[in-house]
């Protein structure tokens, strides 16, 4: 199989050579925008996102973070809260977080009262994710100038984190006022409190606002070359902005957002990947008003995602395990390091294949990281290193077994 490391067959499996120092992301999840063709049932496509959050979870994946959209009809999630509620219902571990929730469309109060709400709805799996809004068209509707979107947001973020934290609130602002606010539930573990992240793509914006309250960032563009290049920016500004604030910026709470399909071999992962491509090519130039030239057959965008990369959805990686771990490698290098790897949901395959990429990434992609299969390599590396001494000694116990017929001594002893 060309296509793969040399211990891969495809009637046996995916078989990574373990590393003797891996490093990289220790936790793993899935970012769910979810971005859905206009062609399908948004009732069976909402449902089979449902169906994958629990199989992420039987999976063993960490964390699912889950959208806000209200526009352009291929992001159908408008509440990630309901999401979240529904889908807690049907796991057991995985934590669920809005992914993110876009602060100047809500009342801060009302958004930390839901968020508190199902903190406990779910036993304190759920997250709270901040953004401006990503949509214009979202925007528009509810008479939002963009240009007023971060300055909302950082208004929001500062009284939602307050509140949560427990503090009693009075604020004016030019588009919500809060008198004496405070909220009736604590987080479910006040101890620990409800985890808390903003998300950051190009500019140092997201950085900034999560350095200034210490709680986690979330790279969305961290695939896309442009952003590639501004993560080192991005963390620059966001230890800079905890310093300022009194915060130890971690790198543990860093989360990193990506595009990945996995196959058994590069060529299945990219047929594969051509049932869906197309749709997000309609996607982007619909947004864009253009059409895309490298978009005209399903081949010639994936080829163009995989080198060039898509606006919005960065460079994918489209292959076998062993490039997702070379991809993560290369991230963790470029970066300096980060705590928790997101893959993009997105429908490049079918469902089915689609929940077999997720499985091999599991399989295969993750215990590289987390070191799970290193005690087995070394019991192993042991016991080759000894089998000498072992058949020596397996071989002596048997020739004294024939010697001494049904095992006793001459004296009838065992």
């Amino acid at each position: 199989m060309p296509d793969l490391m040399s211990d891969v067959s495809p009637t046996k499996g995916v078989r990574v050579h373990p590393s003797s120092s891996p490093s990289g992301p220790l936790r793993f999840g899935a970012f769910i925008a979810p971005y859905h063709g206009t062609d399908g049932s948004p009732s069976l496509q909402i449902r089979r996102d449902l169906d994958l959050v629990r199989h992420l979870d039987d999976l063993g994946y960490e964390e699912a973070w889950i959208g806000e959209h209200h526009s352009a009809g291929y992001e159908t999630i408008a509440s990630p809260e309901v999401f979240i509620a529904a889908a807690a219902e049907h796991t057991r571990s995985i934590r669920l977080g809005t992914g993110v929730n876009s602060l100047p469309y809500h009342h801060p109060f009302i958004l930390a009262d839901r968020l508190l709400q199902l903190d406990h709805q779910t036993r304190g799996r759920v997250m709270f994710g901040a953004g401006p809004g990503q949509l214009a068209s979202d925007a528009f509707m509810m008479g939002i100038d963009p240009l007023r979107q971060r300055a909302m947001m950082a208004d929001a973020l500062d009284a939602v984190v307050r509140l949560v934290r427990g503090e009693t609130v009075t604020a004016r602002t030019d588009w919500f006022t809060l008198d004496e606010a405070r909220l009736q539930l604590a987080p479910y573990r006040p101890a620990v409190g409800l985890e808390m992240a903003v998300a950051s793509t190009i500019s140092p914006t997201g950085s900034v606002q999560a350095g200034r309250h210490g709680i986690g960032l979330l790279s969305l563009a961290a695939a896309d070359p442009t952003g590639l290049a501004a993560l080192n920016g991005n963390w620059t500004a966001y230890e800079k902005s905890c310093a300022q604030h009194g915060h130890t910026a971690d790198r543990g709470d860093w989360r990193l957002v990506v595009p990945m399909h996995l196959a058994e071999t590069r060529a299945e992962a990219r047929a594969q990947a051509a049932y869906g491509v197309r749709h997000i090519v309609r996607y982007i130039e619909g947004l864009a008003d253009v059409e895309l030239p490298w978009g005209r057959t399903a081949e010639g965008a994936v080829e163009h995602w995989v080198t060039e990369g898509f606006p919005t959805f960065g460079v994918a990686t489209i292959g076998t395990p062993h490039d997702a771990i070379a991809r993560i490698e290369a991230l963790t290098e470029a970066s300096g390091g980060f705590g928790t790897l997101l893959l993009l949901d997105l429908p490049t395959g079918t469902p089915e294949a689609k929940r077999r990429s997720y499985e091999l990434f599991a399989e295969y992609v993750v215990p590289h990281f987390t070191g799970a299969n290193q005690r087995r390599d070394a019991s192993m590396a042991w016991a080759n290193k000894n089998s000498e001494r072992f058949i020596g000694a397996m071989r002596q116990a048997v020739e004294a077994a024939v010697a001494g017929g049904d095992g006793r001594d001459a004296d009838g002893a065992r």
